[in-house]
């Protein structure tokens, strides 16, 4: 019980700077920066989806508070977008529209998880998760996936060796930050099966659904729409970052109860960006993400070939294995050479245990600059 002048104990193992420890160099380097720990893109949204488009004379209230659920119209957009992309019909009780696809994982974290209830999270993972699990009062287990894993086999039995009686739940992402992979169908069957025969919630991180450039998205709520709350955004779908706007689709009779928190924490989602997301939905939104996903995937190769890794299957990241290439100082040594030519990585153990890996974002800057800084970064990597 933490007393004046103590903080929350929970907050101990949650770090501040979850994407570089350098990132404050940012301000005061001299000379070119290449931001590329952040991930973003250099693009503004479609045209007649930005805040620029939108005026009162034509969205009276704009300014307003928001319904705590959505703006209705949003609402009814999603549940129809989701119900042709999982093949499962999506009632608009479904539905929640939070702040970013962050604020929609808070409000799941905070509607299943009771002080000490475990979360299985599949590694490496998106920075965030253990963060907000723990904001929650739950805890974060680390699951070594991506690379341990090669089968459907070693898929379950890298879940049923860390599951206990306090496990609640199972996160998994696909397309995966950081690593770019996309895990094949089978093994998102697998993993909500078997979440299923040990009454597990699956929370399923789907941020970059439109981004895959090798095999295939397997929606998990299309597996088991009853366990699964499956997290979407228009930050990565649609370049709005900056509006935080996201929503979950989950099991009908929960999400009163995901509204409980989000209304208790953020209240409702900016309305304007709600009226931005659904300009989105409208058809402009997909056009967009068609024209830019093949320069996406150039850019992922490119910067794959120059680094000598595999090209991404999805997501706008690389996730690179620096053992054997990094100076007397490690990893953050190697990260403050990079930094001292403008250069920025996040650092691998933002993900989980990874101490000698980094993750590229190839989309974070104009593509000039991310190839420039690509560049610098096997000029480093090859000393």
């Amino acid at each position: 019980m933490p007393r004046y002048p103590n903080s929350a104990g929970s907050l101990s193992d949650i770090g501040g700077a979850v994407y570089s420890s350098l990132a404050h160099r940012l301000v005061t380097h001299d000379g070119p920066v290449y931001p590329l720990h952040v991930g973003d893109t250099w693009l503004e949204p479609a045209d007649g989806c930005r805040m620029e488009d939108l005026k009162v004379a034509e969205h009276p209230g704009m300014h307003r508070y928001a319904s705590p659920q959505g703006v209705p119209a949003l609402i009814e957009a999603i549940a129809a977008r989701v119900g042709r992309r999982t093949g499962v019909e999506v009632a608009r009780e479904s539905v929640l529209v939070t702040g970013g696809a962050t604020g929609g994982i808070g409000a799941v974290m905070g509607a299943i998880l009771d002080p000490g209830d475990e979360v299985l999270v599949l590694a490496p993972y998106w920075p965030l998760i253990t963060g907000i699990i723990r904001c929650f009062h739950g805890t974060p287990v680390e699951v070594p996936f991506v690379g341990p894993v090669d089968s459907v086999e070693t898929a379950v039995a890298a879940v049923e060796h860390r599951v206990t009686p306090r496990t609640s739940a199972l996160y998994l992402s696909t397309p995966n930050n950081p690593t770019g992979r996309v895990f094949p169908e089978s093994w998102v069957r697998a993993l909500v099966e078997w979440a299923a025969d040990n009454d597990l919630w699956v929370v399923s991180d789907e941020v970059y659904e439109d981004y895959v450039y090798r095999g295939e998205h397997t929606y998990a709520r299309g597996i088991d729409p009853q366990r699964t709350f499956s997290v979407h955004s228009f930050s990565k779908a649609f370049g709005m970052a900056g509006n935080r706007c996201g929503y979950v689709v989950g099991p009908r009779r929960m999400m009163s109860e995901l509204c409980k928190v989000s209304t208790h924490s953020f209240y409702s989602t900016p309305t304007a960006s709600q009226l931005a997301a659904l300009r989105a939905l409208d058809g402009r939104g997909d056009s967009w993400v068609a024209g830019i996903k093949g320069r996406y995937r150039q850019l992922g190769d490119r910067a794959a070939e120059r680094l000598g890794v595999d090209p991404p299957e999805g997501s706008t990241f690389l996730f690179l294995d620096l053992s054997g290439k990094m100076p007397e100082g490690g990893l953050l040594g190697l990260l403050e050479d990079c930094a001292d030519r403008g250069l920025f990585l996040a650092p691998g153990p933002s993900f989980g245990s990874y101490p000698n890996h980094a993750r590229v974002c190839f989309t974070s800057a104009k593509p000039e600059l991310v190839e420039r800084g690509v560049e610098i970064l096997a000029e480093i990597l090859s000393r």
